[in-house]
């Protein structure tokens, strides 16, 4: 077991099955991030009620993603993949004319072996359209995974940089930066007119790419942060359209958004060539501004009124604040986000018992655990308890021990634990909302404090039991008459009068512990 220290972080790791999503799920927001794109999902019919019940879009909407059913003739190899595929895709370009697709490989390929890799170059090359092939099946980690793998597919279809072309002349240089600047110079502008009010000249430092699918205000806040700073952003690894994509090689430094990205970071490296940047993730206003301060440094740039910016933040979120200092907090580990909401909770001045993980690369998130170490230190609390691969069994014996005032877990836990009188969170919905950033904190401390306020709102009210045994009515027989409660006895109460039944009422379900 874990030994936690007031030194260091010590990392566990047990032998727990792995309960998230289907990787599959990432289409969801891929989609709508890169504009000119159509994922076309190739699995069985399991695949395709999930994404038509997960991602919720109607009919009328015409998503650009689609499933392409195997059946029993593709399984067993009586049809021919080359052929069928080519005969979607021309449909696709028919319908949709998108300047990329990306056939997203599940479960069944991997079994059946299909060979998507070496059907798409062929393919793309007769209909004149780019194909990216990613595997976002079921067995990754986490859900989150298939962002990752998706991305670090499209890695390979970034443009190689171009090198700079130099002129060996001082007075030629000095000559074409004259004309290049004479109609600024006439019209009383500056060469740097367009560089945001506030923010520093712009540095000559090398190029910088990030990578990171993140909504376009994120990308928005995220780059006049760094502009203040005198920072460029070259371009987003994923782009708005496929065109726009970043030119990649050994002089480009890269730095990425999520803590789940780590296969995209490994071929940026390998693939590209490309420098990465080990930084603390931008989630909460320390991460932000630790990410900012590795960039600047980085870059040899002396980081300017950080500090001033992130403790105006921490001010605002006063009101916040006030609810979850001195609450404790148990992560049950689904989307790899963990460490990063762990180490900004922490800051907050709650409690973290439990940090469970499905998966962590050491190396990826070092900076990120340094800064979490930090953290505690800061704080002076207790270094948390960090569990990869958790045991949801043993998990919820330390739960029902610890009983904390929330735990974040996947939908799978959610409703027990309620009903154990735990107030829980969806880790889910960390990953869909806007937590990146100096002014998306309040965000995260809303998704927080939003269960623990209801309770509060409820007790004032005076109901503080939510789940309660009741026994149902009876019939002229002496059985439940109730049609609700047919089937609900134990074997034990079979055949007795009455029996514990769960109130139809409610929400709750309670499930015993063994």
């Amino acid at each position: 077991m874990t030994t936690q220290t007031k030194d260091a972080l010590v990392l566990e790791c047990e032998t727990g099955n792995y309960h998230t999503f289907c990787p599959i799920s990432c289409v969801s927001w891929l989609y709508q991030k890169i504009e000119d794109s159509f994922f076309l999902v190739i699995g069985t019919k399991t695949c395709g009620y999930f994404l038509q019940n997960a991602l919720g879009v109607m009919i009328f909407a015409e998503p650009r993603y689609a499933m392409a059913e195997l059946e029993e003739a593709d399984i067993s190899a009586q049809l021919n993949d080359y052929k069928e595929l080519k005969r979607l895709c021309l449909q696709i370009k028919k319908d949709r004319n998108p300047s990329v697709i990306f056939w997203i490989g599940t479960c069944t390929t991997e079994i059946i072996k299909t060979d998507l890799e070496g059907i798409a170059p062929r393919l793309e090359a007769e209909i004149g359209i780019p194909i990216v092939v990613a595997r976002a099946n079921g067995l990754d980690y986490a859900f989150t995974q298939g962002e990752d793998t998706v991305l670090a597919a499209l890695v390979q279809s970034c443009p190689n940089l171009k090198p700079s072309t130099t002129v060996d002349d001082p007075a030629q240089a000095t000559f074409i930066q004259s004309l290049l600047q004479w109609p600024l110079t006439n019209t009383g502008m500056t060469a740097n007119a367009s560089v945001p009010k506030g923010s520093a000249p712009q540095a000559k430092h090398p190029p910088l790419v990030l990578f990171g699918s993140v909504p376009s205000t994120v990308v928005n806040q995220l780059t006049v942060e760094l502009n203040k700073q005198g920072i460029h952003i070259s371009g987003w690894i994923p782009a708005r359209r496929y065109s726009e994509l970043p030119e990649l090689g050994p002089d480009v430094y890269v730095c990425g958004v999520h803590p789940y990205l780590s296969r995209t970071a490994t071929a940026l490296m390998r693939r590209k060539e490309c420098k990465l940047i080990n930084a603390p993730f931008p989630i909460g206003p320390d991460g932000t501004r630790a990410w900012i301060e590795k960039i600047c440094k980085t870059f040899d740039i002396e980081p300017q009124g950080l500090e001033e910016r992130e403790a105006a933040i921490w001010e605002k979120l006063e009101d916040y604040l006030e609810l979850v200092r001195g609450k404790s907090v148990f992560f049950m580990g689904d989307n790899v986000l963990e460490v990063s909401l762990a180490r900004f909770l922490i800051r907050c001045g709650m409690i973290v018992y439990e940090i469970g993980i499905p998966y962590i690369d050491k190396r990826f998130q070092a900076s990120e655990l340094q800064l979490l170490e930090q953290t505690c230190r800061d704080m002076k609390v207790m270094m948390p308890r960090i569990v990869e691969k958790p045991d949801n069994y043993h998990q919820i014996q330390r739960i029902r021990e610890l009983m904390p005032d929330l735990a974040i877990t996947g939908m799978a836990h959610a409703n027990p634990l309620e009903a154990r009188g735990i107030s829980t969170k969806w880790s889910v919905e960390f990953t869909f909302a806007q937590i990146h950033g100096f002014t998306n904190a309040r965000d995260i401390l809303e998704l927080v404090t939003r269960p623990l306020r209801r309770n509060s709102s409820l007790s004032e009210l005076g109901w503080t039991t939510f789940v309660k045994d009741v026994s149902p009515p009876q019939g002229p027989l002496g059985v439940a008459s109730h049609p609700a409660t047919h089937g609900l006895r134990t074997s034990e109460e079979s055949g007795k009068g009455s029996a514990k039944v769960i109130d139809v009422k409610s929400t709750n379900v309670t499930l015993p512990i063994a």
